[in-house]
């Protein structure tokens, strides 16, 4: 499966953590302390969770399958976002969790580009419609 955003967001909140503890980081230079909270990491990972198991059970030849799968994943994910008070994804965040989705859809077996052109859109532009983050 395609890699996970958050794998790198936890080892930079990881690394942060132990130099703040090690005295090595001043708290103003922690970023990835701010910008990557515990429960920012674990909910989206578990709405990564889902959407991954749901490419497992559906049609993926299925646009419309396909598409409600983004859909459900984009609106966890805005929920996920909206619980961290609309700031939980950045810009650079954001452009990793598109990237993700259009990895975990191809290595699903899924033509991204075919889904996105039979909806009339480009295939960056295929969670635009329902997300808000």
């Amino acid at each position: 499966m395609a890699d996970r955003p958050t794998v790198e967001w936890r080892r930079h909140l990881d690394e942060q953590t132990a130099q703040l503890r090690a005295g090595t980081l001043d708290e103003c230079d922690a970023w990835a302390v701010r910008l990557f909270p515990d429960s920012l990491i674990a909910a989206t990972d578990a709405a990564l969770d889902d959407f991954e198991r749901a490419l497992t059970l559906i049609d993926v030849r299925s646009d419309v399958a396909v598409l409600a799968e983004v859909e459900r994943v984009v609106v966890a994910l805005n929920g996920v976002d909206e619980r961290h008070g609309g700031s939980g994804y950045e810009t650079g965040e954001r452009e990793e969790l598109c990237d993700y989705i259009d990895a975990a859809l191809t290595d699903a077996g899924v033509d991204v580009a075919a889904v996105a052109a039979g909806s009339g859109l480009k295939r960056w532009e295929i969670t635009d419609r329902w997300r808000d983050w």
